[in-house]
């Protein structure tokens, strides 16, 4: 019977086709899902066909594809408005930190802003904690290159970032925020917590403007 194993072939034209946030997802699904998913859902191919390569009914393939679905869509805890305003709020620190704009990474911080670091992700000389806007807005732009690899996701069910070099998952980063300044943030990196948290791709229907 066939594997359920993908090739370099098969990341390949994932990796082409989707986001980095969408493979880490996909990353987390059981083979079988993931095929399931990744072949009706990405490629329109009808259950029937993916039945025999999964092991499984055609009918029994279709609830696979709905439950790795659900896993990748996630449940957002806030509201609609509420998940707006954070995308707003981590859209523009990661566009800031993107371009190395302290003034602009500055905007969106608040004076007493606090950013935690796991020891996994830290550069040389690099503090696990920061408080005040400058140091933090500083570091951020030091580290502008990283942000190049970053993508907004649903990280416990709120806006956050998640940072994967060829989908697979480096860093995740979670925030607080209230009103349009982010209050604090939390870099994860250490393996054990990554595979704790409930990661999901943000939905494009969930607009910066909204």
């Amino acid at each position: 019977m066939p594997a359920l194993r993908s090739t370099p072939e098969d990341e390949a034209l994932v990796a082409d086709s989707v986001s980095r946030a969408l493979l880490v997802v996909l990353d987390t699904l059981e083979p079988a899902e993931r095929i399931a998913f990744v072949l009706h859902d990405m490629f329109a191919v009808p259950f029937a066909q993916i039945a025999p390569i999964v092991e499984r009914t055609p009918v029994a393939t279709k609830k696979l594809a709905s439950r790795a679905r659900q896993r990748v869509q996630g449940t957002p805890a806030v509201s609609p408005t509420e998940l707006a305003r954070q995308r707003r709020v981590v859209s523009a620190f990661l566009d800031a930190a993107r371009a190395g704009d302290l003034a602009a990474v500055l905007a969106v911080l608040a004076p007493d802003v606090v950013r935690r670091v796991d020891a996994a992700a830290l550069a040389p000389g690099m503090s696990a904690e920061l408080r005040g806007a400058r140091a933090v807005a500083e570091g951020t732009v030091l580290l502008s290159s990283r942000s190049q690899l970053a993508e907004l996701a649903l990280v416990n069910g709120q806006v956050g970032l998640v940072v994967a070099p060829g989908g697979r998952l480096f860093l995740a980063i979670s925030f607080t925020s209230e009103a349009d300044r982010i209050t604090s943030y939390d870099v994860v990196a250490d393996p054990d917590r990554l595979s704790r948290l409930r990661l999901a791709v943000l939905s494009a229907e969930c607009s910066a403007t909204s």
